[in-house]
């Protein structure tokens, strides 16, 4: 049940029941009709815009339709109160009845009110991580993780047909690098004296198992072969056992994907003598997507894959781009943008409508091509979103803080998780929208208090468990098995804290929706706090004025439809905090 869009229909039922024309004698486009809560709660429950999106197409002033449609509205037997306020918008109190019949729809339907069938099972890609593997997950990209695996479970929820997707950069020079260096490693575990490791190589710690498992499996032989020859030896376990090491990361944050892309898959020939490039670029050519020409130097710092000669273009300025894009370098080899489109074509014969990349701050330069791409390749039939991920500053108590860096030059996702734990790594990793720079403080995200929204958050669905508990011991043969609650009588619930709850409430289909058009899961973030202030805040209320106390143990009535109250704050938190991946405890000591 979604109180607001049940409204904004009743709106629009009034609007057609007024039988307004627009000029031509059409009926006026309602699509942009809404109902939202009321910024200022003491002007009343909702507030439509109707009056003012429909006055210009009916010819008539905003003031006069609003009053129009409050005169319509005020028939509504579920609106106690219905006025016009500044130019035209229109604001409704509803009766208590209507609240009741919220609190009625969440018991019934659990841990599935706010559930949505927006997605309509729309398949959408969300790919996020995409570290290369080179080494364990730092901090760095323990935000993107976060968000990524939020977002899934958000789209998940709201009715999208989802794929977690992490495309392993197993091609290029950093792979080199990576089998340099884990063979520096196999030479230390066979007794060589490798001294520091050079400039340029990787010199964490984490190659040493590598090298020590090449050791193992070959012995000295490796040592007597060209590099032609153990370079791809060593690639391949050095890939494997950094995936290995950083699904294990991702675990720790329970962060996991449904599909592992690999780059290499896109350069790998098939039996006809081709790759996925190679029909890719076949393809280009065919829709004219793809000339020979000359590019003009790029301004400030010239990229890598910028040659001053004629080569082969993407015509990504014609979708958007700041440019057009190479995809072959001077040796004939392909540019890495040619695996993006490559790889972006895979995506879009998998048939998905929207793909979704989570990436670093420091791709900020990828948007735009990879918009392009979307277009170019789906004929604008696929949508591209692309949602990128500030820094994570860490801090101890309010002053900078440095971890020991054992991996070598960075800070490990599992650093941090070991130290704090998954919870409050997940819920403040999203207490910030994704693209505004994030502050993590050690101290502040571990201690009990209002401060730290995921103890606050987690707190209150620990009381209302408690309270659940608590009755069962005060009022023993009371039954509160959920199909008893949904039969309480809520007319009993008159108090303005007990109605704030469910008005709170009745907004987690509407932050469902919002958050989800909008890719933003901090959405969700930000109303689990404030439902739990809600909820300590009447519980608070009820210290001072013990009528207002959750269990009464003269009154059963009263108090099985406080209970019911109890179970719905406690169903809504359970429910967002798992499309966060965060806990919902039962108890905290």
């Amino acid at each position: 049940m979604n109180i607001f869009a049940e409204y904004a229909d009743r709106v629009k039922a009034v609007v057609a029941g007024l039988n307004l024309a627009t000029s031509d004698g059409a009926s006026p486009d309602v699509s942009r009709i809404t109902v939202e809560a009321p910024r200022d709660p003491a002007h009343g429950d909702l507030a439509t815009n109707a009056a003012m999106v429909l006055a210009k197409q009916v010819g008539m002033k905003p003031r006069d339709l609003a009053d129009k449609l409050v005169e319509a509205l005020a028939k509504d037997d579920d609106i106690s109160e219905v006025s016009v306020a500044g130019p035209g918008f229109i604001n409704m109190r509803l009766q208590q009845g209507a609240w009741h019949k919220v609190l009625a729809a969440i018991v019934a339907h659990g841990v599935d009110f706010g559930r949505s069938a927006r997605g309509k099972g729309k398949r959408v890609n969300v790919e996020y991580v995409s570290a290369n593997p080179t080494g364990p997950m730092h901090v760095g990209h323990t935000r993107g993780a976060v968000v990524g695996d939020a977002l899934a479970n958000l789209l998940a929820y709201a009715g999208y047909e989802v794929v977690r997707e992490y495309y392993i950069n197993d091609a290029g020079s950093q792979i080199d690098t990576l089998a340099e260096s884990a063979f520096l490693r196999y030479r230390e575990a066979l007794g060589d004296d490798i001294g520091e490791i050079p400039a340029g190589l990787y010199p964490g710690d984490y190659l040493v198992p590598v090298g020590k498992k090449l050791a193992e499996d070959y012995g000295d032989q490796l040592k007597s072969k060209d590099k032609a020859e153990w370079m791809p030896i060593v690639k391949d376990l050095s890939i494997d056992m950094m995936m290995d090491m950083i699904r294990s990361d991702l675990a720790k944050l329970n962060v996991k994907h449904d599909v592992f892309f690999s780059e290499r898959a896109l350069h790998a020939q098939t039996d006809g003598g081709t790759s996925k490039i190679d029909e890719m670029l076949d393809a280009l050519r065919g829709d004219g997507l793809v000339y020979e020409g000359t590019l003009p130097p790029p301004k400030g710092q010239v990229p890598d894959d910028w040659e001053d000669r004629e080569q082969t273009l993407f015509r990504a300025s014609d979708y958007g781009d700041d440019t057009d894009r190479a995809l072959k370098k001077s040796d004939g080899s392909y540019t890495y943008f040619a695996a993006d489109v490559a790889y972006f074509r895979d995506k879009y014969q998998r048939g998905f409508q929207e793909m979704i990349f989570i990436l670093g701050a420091d791709h900020g330069g990828y948007v735009k091509r990879l918009q392009a791409v979307g277009k170019a390749i789906s004929g604008g039939k696929s949508e591209v979103i692309v949602r990128l991920c500030q820094l994570v500053k860490l801090f101890r108590a309010g002053e900078p803080f440095k971890m020991s860096k054992r991996s070598g030059d960075f800070v490990t996702l599992r650093d941090v998780v070991d130290e704090v734990g998954v919870d409050p790594v997940r819920f403040m990793m999203l207490y910030r929208k994704n693209d505004a720079p994030l502050d993590f403080d050690f101290q502040k995200v571990t201690e009990q208090s209002k401060d730290n929204p995921v103890f606050y958050v987690q707190y209150g669905h620990a009381r209302c468990c408690s309270v659940m508990r608590q009755v069962l011991e005060e009022v023993p043969n009371l039954d509160i098995t959920d199909s008893k609650l949904a039969e309480a009588d809520f007319s009993v619930l008159e108090d303005s804290g007990e109605i704030e709850l469910i008005s709170k409430m009745a907004e987690w289909p509407k932050i469902i929706d919002a958050a989800a058009e909008t890719h933003e899961p901090h959405r969700v973030a930000f109303y689990l706090y404030e439902l739990a202030s809600s909820l300590h805040g009447h519980w608070n209320r009820g210290k001072e004025s013990p009528q207002l106390r959750f269990i009464n143990v003269e009154n059963n009535k009263v108090t099985l439809a406080r209970m019911a109250l109890v179970r719905a704050v406690s169903l809504v938190l359970e429910s967002g905090l798992s499309v966060l991946g965060v806990d919902a405890p039962q108890e905290m000591r």
